[in-house]
């Protein structure tokens, strides 16, 4: 498999996984980098590599009147002043072409949305301006149709390729995890991250919004660090019941240390019978 270095921080090839986490959406400045400040202080002292994700605009919401985020001028501004003060790695995603170019400038992992995994010249265009481009496997594609996405993508001659499985949808208003997809797509040579929190989402499940699980987000995670993964991918909140997105299957900062340590274990252990049958 191929390891990705990322500023010293390395992902995948055995390594211990990483996590990306943060607030669906940067709904101000100030709670922004107070989650920040939080993750890095967890982190630090699990010793966890951590890569800090916030949206400046979620323009794939369910209702016209849902609350989008500051937009991406300033939502780079914000993100860009947390990454220089903190010191850490920023991850957010990009909805338009005309978002590519600026948003290379300031985020360490770019993030195509599951929506737009299949829009070729779109993949193309933001893996040619990635340091790492990190995409979110459509909810309504099979593992194996992740190869042709990889192919677009290192056509740009970038290799720094993560692919993200967010589940895939199951009726209405629901998605299933099916475990199978992780070795599955690590087969492809490329590091792979589970999200546990929008694998846990009932898109458009309460009609103007998407409902979610997030009791269940610790099941998932757990399961998919054992089956094998590079990363987890959480989305956290301090008050998840008042987040302005995704609040159901977010996770609840106070939560977290808990079950990170947990994940931990089990990834010392899947990783050292690994390394041990080689």
């Amino acid at each position: 498999m191929r390891q990705i270095i990322l500023n010293g921080m390395v992902i995948g090839g055995g390594a211990p996984f990483i996590l990306i986490a943060g607030p669906c959406v940067i709904e101000d400045e100030e709670t922004t980098r107070e989650t920040a400040i939080f993750l890095k202080d967890i982190t630090g002292r699990l010793k966890l590599p951590f890569i800090f994700k916030a949206s400046y605009d979620k323009a794939n919401r369910t209702s016209m009147s849902s609350f989008r985020g500051p937009g991406m001028a300033k939502g780079l501004r914000i993100l860009s002043g947390i990454k220089k003060d903190l010191g850490i790695k920023i991850l957010s995603d990009v909805h338009r072409f005309e978002e590519i170019e600026p948003a290379s400038e300031i985020l360490d992992v770019m993030q195509v949305p599951a929506f737009l995994c299949r829009q070729t010249d779109f993949v193309i265009e933001v893996a040619r301006k990635a340091k790492v481009v990190n995409i979110k496997k459509g909810q309504f594609l099979a593992p194996w149709d992740v190869k042709n996405i990889i192919v677009k993508a290192s056509s740009a001659g970038n290799e720094n390729i993560m692919v993200t499985e967010r589940g895939a949808t199951f009726g209405y208003n629901n998605l299933v995890v099916d475990y199978r997809s992780l070795p599955l797509m690590r087969e492809m040579g490329y590091p792979v991250i589970f999200d546990a929190t929008h694998s846990v989402q009932l898109p458009g499940g309460m009609g103007t919004a998407s409902g979610g699980e997030n009791d269940m987000v610790p099941h998932l995670a757990r399961a998919a660090v054992a089956v094998g993964v590079d990363g987890i991918f959480l989305e956290v909140h301090r008050e998840p019941e008042h987040a302005k997105c995704d609040g159901p299957n977010s996770v609840r900062l106070d939560s977290l240390y808990d079950l990170l340590s947990t994940l931990m274990e089990i990834d010392g252990i899947v990783k050292k019978m690994k390394a041990d049958k080689k």
